[in-house]
């Protein structure tokens, strides 16, 4: 099959209801002619299965054709970042922390408090620059609750929270390069490597970079809002 992610058709073939579930929004017309193809056999996922008994057959298929997929898209000016990303009157806010952190909690907040938000990717968005442009874009590796929308937009800034009281303040990009490099996937080949290195560079360059405290309450909202609309 052939699926369209952050404006790359992908072909792929996939075998289990967790990601084929996901597959609707994305799919596109076999005759579009595929700009690389996720070289992933069932074998392998049965074989990551019986190393990670935890896991369902399905999420070892997410995760590993997830990763494969983030990898080549550094081959296209793209680079992955662990975050929830929503979206408001155009344009895209990531916010990124450790698994447990809220970072999924604070978004939905948006959509709550900010009528017209809306989810992007609640787990793994994809980011791609386009003609000087850096967008955020929705893909099918989206977590476990499948929020996504296949869509670009425009990227205002990119928080890294943590729990504490309500406060936001930019960042300069060399003090956010461990936070991303935490969050991210680290291609193993050496050019992948360097182009995902190139592609940050020119991230930390040219997006406004945040590290924001915050609680679960409206006053949160207002605060990543106000600090990440005008810069």
């Amino acid at each position: 099959m052939k699926i369209k992610v952050a404006d790359l058709v992908v072909e792929s073939d996939f075998y289990y209801d967790f990601m084929l579930s996901r597959m609707g929004p994305y799919y596109c017309d076999d005759s579009e002619e595929a700009d690389f193809k996720i070289n992933v056999s069932q074998q392998f996922y049965i074989d990551r299965y019986a190393e990670n008994p935890q896991m369902t057959l399905g999420e070892c298929e997410c995760l590993w054709s997830g990763g494969y997929f983030y990898e080549q898209l550094t081959r296209f000016g793209g680079m992955m970042l662990h975050a929830s990303c929503v979206e408001y009157e155009g344009k895209a806010y990531l916010f990124s922390a450790r698994s447990g952190t809220g970072k999924s909690t604070h978004t939905h907040l948006w959509l709550k408090y900010l009528p017209g938000s809306r989810i992007i990717n609640d787990d793994k968005p994809a980011i791609r620059c386009i003609d000087g442009v850096y967008y955020a874009y929705g893909t099918p590796w989206s977590g476990k609750n499948d929020e996504s929308v296949n869509v670009g937009v425009p990227i205002a800034g990119i928080a890294f929270l943590s729990r504490g009281e309500n406060s936001i303040k930019r960042i300069p990009g060399i003090k956010a390069l461990e936070l991303f490099m935490n969050q991210t996937v680290r291609p193993k080949d050496k050019t992948l490597m360097g182009n995902m290195l190139e592609i940050l560079n020119g991230v930390l360059t040219d997006i406004p970079i945040y590290e924001m405290s915050c609680d679960m309450s409206e006053e949160a909202v207002k605060t990543s809002y106000n600090g990440m609309k005008g810069a």
